[in-house]
């Protein structure tokens, strides 16, 4: 049996709105000469007029089972809140509908990427880029206008690189939208990031550690001086590691002074700086400043380069918790990375509370996951696959999860607390500890990955990578 695909183009979904294809239980199918096709499961000539109406186009219905026609909704359009259908409805303007779609369905980033005959606008969902808007080339400019003049970015420039920042204000909600420029063959791609200005719902017991990693993790930071490190690639959710734990340590006897690039959330008794590094306003010299500013808990957005480092760890000698990311694969490899930049090996053995490492992985929809037994091609090539992992659960699809097979993503975590031990390890530049880990019982990634496939909770697929590490 040939199996049936259910995404349709972009072109076609963005004839109707979310509502529209819901309330009609209709699917655009074809469109041309200002006629369009819609499958429907009970095609009318009540129907037909109605829609000649509402859009003002010639209409065909074909019928379709009822079943096809949900799935083809749920694969193509992502239902949206009652508040946020008010809000569409208070905005006539199509950049701003985009904006909050994007927000209220969850999305993460907006790309906005001009080629030679189209524009295309992709929204980040759990982690993976879809395609949601074709523009026609000559409404691109406009746009783009648009959003530079609403971030504050200089609307002449088109061959250098811009940086700026949106607050979008409704009657119900106010979020704010990092805006990034970048000069491409064909015209300017601009990628926005939705920052979730609220920080109250983030709590650290709910981001993915085990239990006794939380408890680890908790001890480490409640030392009142050193270095907490977290490290991990772009999107893998160290931001949000970093503010659940500042939330923890945040009441009225501390003073915690962030320098943000940018600032994602708000947190009420937090002093949070904005980098602005063509003004001179960068993590290391504002990092000088903090220490005149009398403050108990340092957080730096990211340890870029040796300055930052140093001034980092110059702040853990003189008695501050400094909290900030770096970017290295594991959390023993923060080590190796701080010895490269150039800090002397001595003075990480003595700041470094704790080497954090995570990873953000898509959870399996419960509705939908399907077990299977183990297969020895499912794994990289020199994979051990553990005796006791005798089946797995793969991604299937359905109506709850918009036929993608996952519903969310969990944080999973390596967490490396720094002992006399590892201390010694580190003076002595030994840096291979898999045995210590393997003896204290310490999960890496990727024993915490195949745990997380053991219990059903993600597939072998989502944390490959991990796995052929």
């Amino acid at each position: 049996m040939v199996k049936t695909d259910f995404n349709i183009e972009t072109s076609l979904v963005q004839l109707i709105s979310s509502e529209q294809a819901y309330h009609y239980n209709i699917i655009p199918s074809e469109a041309k000469n200002g006629h369009i096709v819609f499958k429907t499961t009970h095609p009318s000539k009540a129907l037909k007029q109605e829609l000649e109406i509402v859009l003002g186009k010639q209409i065909k219905l074909l019928k379709d089972s009822s079943e096809n026609i949900q799935q083809y909704l749920t694969t193509n359009f992502r239902q949206q809140s009652n508040n946020v259908k008010e809000h569409l409805e208070y905005s006539a303007d199509f950049l701003e509908k985009l904006l909050l779609r994007a927000k209220h369905i969850g999305s993460s980033d907006i790309h906005f990427e001009p080629y030679e005959t189209k524009c295309r606008v992709r929204y980040r969902l759990d982690g993976k880029l879809k395609e949601q808007y074709i523009i026609a080339l000559s409404e691109y400019p406009v746009i783009v206008n648009k959003l530079k003049i609403k971030a504050g970015l200089d609307i002449s420039e088109k061959r250098l690189p811009q940086d700026g920042r949106i607050t979008i204000k409704t009657h119900a909600e106010e979020f704010d939208i990092r805006v990034s420029s970048l000069p491409t063959l064909h015209g300017e791609k601009m990628v926005l990031r939705i920052l979730s200005k609220d920080a109250d719902h983030i709590q650290l017991q709910d981001l993915g550690f085990t239990k006794k990693e939380l408890k680890t993790y908790t001890e480490t930071i409640k030392k009142p001086n050193g270095i907490i490190l977290i490290s991990g690639p772009t999107g893998s959710g160290k931001t949000t590691t970093l503010y659940a734990t500042l939330k923890l340590l945040n009441d009225d006897k501390t003073n915690i002074v962030t320098i943000e690039d940018p600032i994602e959330y708000t947190l009420e008794g937090v002093n949070q700086v904005q980098l602005k590094e063509n003004i001179g306003l960068d993590f290391a010299s504002t990092l000088r400043t903090f220490l005149r500013q009398d403050p108990d808990v340092i957080m730096v957005g990211e340890i870029r380069d040796v300055k930052t480092a140093n001034m980092a760890i110059r702040a853990a000698l003189t008695g501050h918790l400094v909290l900030s990311t770096i970017h290295t694969n594991s959390a023993w490899a923060t080590v190796s990375r701080l010895i490269d930049m150039g800090i002397p090996s001595f003075l990480i053995a003595s700041t470094l509370n704790v080497s954090v490492a995570q990873r953000l992985v898509r959870k399996l929809c419960n509705t939908c996951k399907k077990e299977e037994r183990i297969a020895k091609e499912l794994f990289p090539e020199h994979f051990d696959i553990p005796k006791d992992l005798k089946s797995h659960y793969v991604a299937v699809g359905c109506h709850a999860c918009y036929h993608t097979g996952y519903q969310g993503r969990k944080a999973i975590y390596e967490i490396i607390p720094i002992n006399k031990a590892l201390t010694k390890h580190i003076k002595n530049n030994a840096l291979e500890i898999d045995n210590y880990l393997t003896e204290n019982n310490m999960a890496t990634l990727k024993e915490n990955a195949i745990d997380l496939i053991k219990q059903g909770i993600t597939s072998v697929e989502e944390v490959y990578a991990l796995l052929s590490d």
